[in-house]
Order: C-alpha cells, then structure tokens, then sequence
C-alpha cells in the first residue's frame, strides 16, 4: 500500500499567477531595502538571489526529531526525502526545530509541552518567510501541536507521520511498547520477577535468549521489544493522533499507518507544493464535516482518551465548534473494527498490512456513517479517497456489520461529582463487566466505595478490595498536571484481579488499557468535588443514565469544604519555571486545556501581515 496522492489540482513547477506570501519579505517592489535587508544572510549557507526572487514556493519542514525525541528522531532522515519532493515540485525547502515533546522522558509531564510547542510553531509559520509548512509528526502530543498551530496561522500544511515501530515480542507473544511498561509493572507488583527482572524486561531492545534456573529448572527466556525506530506501535496517543490526522485530511490517504514512510515522506514534499499553489489550507479542509468523520474513526480504530483533548482543541483554533457531548452522540454507538493493542491482539505492522485506515474508513462509507464530500489534503473527497479500500483480513480489520463490539464509544458522564468527565467503554474486560456492569437489577451500573490512591496502594492499612473505586485527584492541567495509570494493589493482582474502577481529573496513557473515567471537570485545584472524597466514601456509577453521584450527606461534604478553605485551599505542587506558572492559565481537560487567549487568535496569515523589524 502506498500514499494516495493523485489530485485533482495540476502540478506546477513555475511561478503561480498569484503573489506567495515569502515575496512580501523576498521581492517586495516596494520597499527594496527591506527585501535586501530578509534576503541577505539566507545567501550565507548557498541559496541564491535567483531563487529566493523567484516567485517559487518557500516550505517550511517542521522538524520535530532530535536526541530528546526518539520516537520522533527518525525525521531527521524523512526530511531529506521531504527536501527532494519538495524541490522536484518547484519549491524551496527551510527546515527549522519545533520545541521537543517526549512523552516518556519529560518532566514533570508531557502534557505542558503540547501548548508551548504550540505557542512556537504559530510564532515561526506566521513571523518567516513561509508559503506552507510539512507537520513532521509521531510522538503523542507532537501531532496535535503541529495542527493546532496551523490552524491557528492558517497556511497551506500536512503532516508526515514517523511512523510506528516494527513488531516487537515476548517469547511467541506480540509485545506492544508503551504498554509493556504497564504490564511489566504489573508482574513485578505481583512479585512475578525482581526489580532487575523488569527492568530488563522494559528496556531490551534487541533479541536476547538467556538461560535461568528457577527452583533447580531451567527456563529460555527470549526477550524481542522496541525493535526499530517509530513511536509506539499499539493504538496509544501516537498512533490515535496520527490516524486521526489522517481522519482529518490534513495528511495523506494510507500515510499514518506506514512504519518508517520514505515513499510517503517525498509524496509529501510534493503535495505541498500543489497545496500552496491551489492555495489549499487548513480552513478548507477542518471543516465541521472533517471533525465528525474524526469522532466516528476514533470509535473505530479504538482511540485514546486523550483524542478528545487534542482534536476539541484543533477544532478551537480553526473556530469549529466542537465538545464532549458531541463525542457521545457522533461517537458512542460507532462499532468497533480494528483489533489492535492494547487492549486487542496485534499492532501496527498487521493494521498496515491489512489495510490501514483507508480500510476502516471504506467500511464506513458503504454504511453511511461517513461525510462523503469532505476536503482532503490530496485535493479530493473522502469518498474518491477511501471507496472499495477494504481489508484482505478481517481478523485485523472487522467488517462494519460484524464488529468486534456493536456501541464503542465514549461515555460523556456528568454528576454531583463532578460537570463533565469521558469514559472509554471500549477497554471494558468480560471479567470487569462481569463483576460491575451485569448485576439483573441494576445492569451498567454499580456502587462502591473509594479508595484516595495517592502513594497507598500497597500499604497494607489501605482498606481496598475487588469492589473499590480507585480516585486520584489533583492530577489536571491546574494541578500537578500528571498521567494517571492506576491498577490494583500487588495482593489483589495475584488473584488475577487485574482492572478496577478509577476516576481522575487528570489524563491516562494512551496504552494503557484500563476502563477509566477520566477528564473530570471541575478539577480538584479548581474546586472540583473530587477533593472532598476520603476512603470509605460511597459513589454511584450509573453508564445508563451517564452519572456519576456522590453517596454522602451534603453537611458532610459542605464541612470539607470548609476544612480546605481554613487550610489554605487545595493544595498543588508549587510551579518550579516560568513556563509551569503560565501553564496553569489553560481551560481544563474538558475543555481541551487550551491557553484561554489564544483561541480569539485565528487565520491570523489572513488578518494580518507581521510588522517589518526595521
């Protein structure tokens, strides 16, 4: 399978009729000095005079590789690709370094990377010399950075995926990265290996067959993980984000799937081109329509909570509107097709082989669940993108009538808990479905009671058992703005009790495959009523009715609240950079953890040509 990308727009390889926006630095007839002044020191690394006055496109390469991101470092090689279709096209390439996002690596957390990165890539596309831009994306948070700046400057973009890495194995047994930390963890809190043990068990990248004796038996372990470059190669928040991009059309048909995409890494360069002489721009194509095909593939393919964080928050910038009650409607009785890590069976390289998204999305065409007509980034519709892409394996790829799971979206829950929170209903285990969501006369809902999970899950005093709630509050962008992977104490996973019920006001990784109501909205640093919970209290979960209900006495809670008034109010970690101050002035996770005024700022390349420095 290769990229998509025959347009209906005519390649030009000359000068387009209209004036791009890089002449107005480049070969400004009315103002020459300030045209020598931007042209200059461009000559210094051997571009010329000729070309910069040419009238070619100037493209930017958004390059988010580097040694601090690994799952994005492999663009350091796509972008020579890029640069060749770029110039075979009749464009000029600029490549320039976003701000790094390594999900894994950062602290105290990813998450304040997104809209930093953000904030820098809206100052260079708007404040350079720059006709389009090539969105070099992988890692988590990288993908919706990159598109949340181009919607916000407004000129002609695509993105390029890394691609996910190869398979990875344990024994006989695909291993998903990402999650093999979570399981890993797992064992080794059920004491199923030594400290030594998981560590090598995370972080062998290579094959390794080692002979062990246990109990005067000898065991081969083979250990086979993270094999190749790429980001996470189970549908975690790389994958999610990057197949949705593609669900968006700001990327081309089949690309989001490929592991390491040379070929679509020069198609690219290419179709920017095209992109920048049709004037072909974000606001054509993240059109309403495009972000209701984005829910219902998310459903689909089985997508990360964190997706309606980061997609709300595209469809803010280009002023579409968009909420969590929507991916209710659009999204929850969408069937699930793709069966992918973590919480199915295989990974990246079987998705692609089997078809990638082009394939998932054929099947929603033919059962109407799909906009036809949207815009793409190739210059055609969906439709002519997608119709009679079907899978050759439908162990992988399920066919829209015979899914995996008939209503698999997420769960828009409210309560006296809290506003607003998102449950992803599709990780839902038989064993925890059978223990929560099936009793005959209360089915999908259950009660329990809490269990403050902070740094006590193993303390013995810890009054926890097979029917506790587990909360972690404080955990959202107002607070300590951390993931949230919650599991069962060590005891608890010996009996093979491997999922409970968790609530947060913070995120989850995208690979973790636990059933979690996440997002909650309002926060605890912010008054949510999250903060007034103690072990012992008693919640209601009701799925049917999309509640989530505080069991306590309203003069029992009104006293906590008080009791945190006198103490000063909920206490935060303090901010230690300047940055982590300014942070905590996004909206909350429900409201996609935008920075407030940012959003009021859009189509800016439209409104506004930036002041001369001189």
């Amino acid at each position: 399978m290769s990229c998509n990308i025959k347009s209906s727009c005519k390649v030009r390889t000359t000068a387009p009729h209209r004036k791009l926006r890089s002449t107005r630095w480049f070969n400004n007839d009315e103002n020459p000095s300030m045209t020598a002044l931007y042209m200059e020191r461009y000559l210094n690394y051997g571009l010329t005079r000729e070309e910069l006055m040419s009238g070619k496109p100037i493209i930017g390469i958004a390059q988010s590789g580097s040694a601090l991101v690994p799952c994005n470092r492999h663009h350091l090689e796509l972008a020579k690709r890029v640069r060749e279709g770029i110039r075979s096209a009749g464009g000029i390439a600029l490549e320039f370094p976003t701000h790094p996002i390594q999900e894994s690596s950062r602290r105290q957390t990813a998450c304040l990377g997104r809209n930093l990165a953000y904030l820098g890539l809206v100052e260079t596309l708007y404040a350079y010399p720059l006709d389009g831009v090539v969105l070099s994306t992988g890692c988590d948070k990288t993908t919706p950075a990159a598109l949340m700046a181009a919607a916000t400057v407004n000129i002609s973009a695509i993105c390029l995926n890394v691609g996910s890495m190869l398979n990875g194995y344990l024994k006989n047994d695909l291993a998903g990265s990402g999650m093999v930390v979570w399981k890993g963890r797992e064992m080794y809190a059920a004491s199923e290996m030594n400290r030594e043990e998981f560590m090598d068990y995370v972080a062998r990248g290579y094959l390794s067959v080692r002979i062990e004796v246990k109990n005067g038996n000898k065991h081969m372990l083979i250990l086979y993980r993270a094999p190749y470059v790429g980001h996470c190669n189970t549908m975690g928040t790389a994958s999610t984000m990057n197949a949705l991009a593609e669900a968006l059309s700001m990327a081309l048909p089949g690309s989001a799937a490929i592991p390491a995409p040379y070929r679509c890494a020069y198609e690219t360069g290419e179709r920017i081109v095209e992109m920048v002489h049709a004037d072909c721009k974000p606001s054509d194509i993240m059109t309403r329509a495009a972000f209701e095909n984005v829910i219902a593939t998310n459903t689909a393919i089985r997508g990360s909570t964190n997706a309606p964080i980061h997609i709300n928050a595209m469809a803010k910038h280009i002023g579409v509107k968009l909420s969590l009650d929507d991916w209710d409607h659009i999204g929850f009785q969408i069937p699930l097709l793709l069966n992918m890590q973590p919480a199915g069976e295989f990974l990246g390289e079987e998705y692609f082989r089997a078809g990638g998204l082009p394939a998932i999305m054929a099947e929603f065409l033919d059962a109407g669940k799909l906009h036809p007509d949207a815009l793409t980034c190739n210059g055609k519709t969906v439709e002519q993108n997608v119709r009679g892409k079907h899978t050759w394996n439908r162990q992988i790829i399920r066919a829209y009538a015979e899914p995996l799971m008939k209503e698999a979206g997420f769960l828009h829950l409210k309560g006296t808990l809290f506003n607003s929170a998102i449950m992803k209903t599709c990780v839902v285990s038989t064993a925890f479905r059978q223990r929560f969501l099936e009793p005959p006369d209360d089915p999908n809902a259950f009660e329990g009671a809490v269990v403050d999970y902070h740094s006590r899950l193993d303390d013995p005093m810890t009054p926890i058992d097979d029917r506790s709630i587990l909360v972690m509050h404080g955990a959202g962008p107002m607070g300590a703005a951390k993931v949230v992977n919650m599991h069962p104490p060590a005891r608890l996973l010996r009996q093979g009790i491997t999922s409970l019920p968790c609530i947060s006001d913070g995120r989850q990784s995208g690979t973790s495959g636990s059933p979690s109501i996440l997002n909650a909205r309002p926060e605890a640093a912010a008054g949510g009523d999250l903060a007034l919970l103690r072990d012992g209290g008693r919640l209601r979960v009701d799925l049917n009715k999309r509640r989530v209900d505080i069991l306590i006495g309203e003069e029992q809670l009104q006293g906590r609240r008080e009791d945190i008034k006198v103490r000063g109010g909920f206490s935060v970690p303090e901010s230690q950079t300047p940055w982590q101050e300014i942070f905590r002035e996004t909206d909350q996770l429900n409201e996609s953890m935008v920075l407030r005024d940012a959003v009021k700022y859009q189509r800016i390349a439209q409104r506004w040509e930036p002041r001369h420095n001189h």
